[in-house]
């Protein structure tokens, strides 16, 4: 009990400005599965951010005794930058398993969100707009005062992991939702998402802790 509050805590921690755990869903037979040998796969336009990613999560898993091996060590570039057909997919996913693979680990950007966050304190005007003068002054400046306010973008992130096992059921046995807010720096926002990624899986008990 202490040791999974300590956990919370830190997932707390690190879900900071830049990302923030929104949900996530784990499958009821998920303590069934042990991940021995996991391919690791981001599907971005970003080469960068890609590579960085599957990289990264690739150090995380293989300091906890996970054999991990990324998309980009495994297959060209060309072959990843065009589109898949379903037996294409097959095919890849037959081969994985024949190449001992146990679990596939994939991250995608599902969709982006344009938000706005005002330079003004609206804290004391009615959020349910029951009164038209809050409603109109609250929302005047983005006509009038287009310095009032900030724009920015909310990508909405997923990660899933995928069983392959050749004697179960090749299913969903886990998911999460991760909201990575106005990215600008590659480098942090690829480190703050694996790490909270990784204290989630330790902590819903999808990977071992460190020893």
């Amino acid at each position: 009990m202490k040791k999974t509050l300590l956990i919370l805590l830190l997932i707390s921690l690190y879900a900071c400005d830049s990302t923030q755990l929104r949900e996530r869903w784990i499958s009821p037979d998920a303590s069934d599965y042990t991940l021995q040998k996991v391919f690791i796969v981001a599907l971005s336009n970003n080469q960068t951010a890609k590579s960085q990613f599957e990289k990264k999560l690739q150090k995380q898993l293989v300091a906890r005794g996970i054999d991990a091996s990324v998309s980009l060590d495994k297959f060209d570039a060309d072959f990843l930058e065009s589109e898949k057909t379903d037996a294409e997919l097959k095919v890849l996913e037959n081969q994985l398993i024949e190449e001992g693979f146990d679990a596939v680990i994939f991250t995608k950007v599902a969709g982006i969100k344009n938000k706005i966050q005002y330079k003004k304190d609206y804290s004391n005007f009615d959020k349910n707009h029951k009164k038209f003068n809050d409603d109109f002054l609250m929302y005047q400046d983005q006509v009038f005062n287009p310095d009032a306010y900030k724009e920015y973008q909310v990508y909405n992130a997923e990660t899933s992991v995928y069983c392959l096992c050749p004697t179960k059921d090749r299913t969903l046995i886990w998911k999460g939702y991760i909201d990575i807010v106005d990215p600008e720096n590659i480098d942090q926002t690829v480190n703050d998402y694996s790490k909270l990624l990784t204290l989630v899986l330790e902590n819903d008990g999808i990977i071992p802790e460190i020893e």
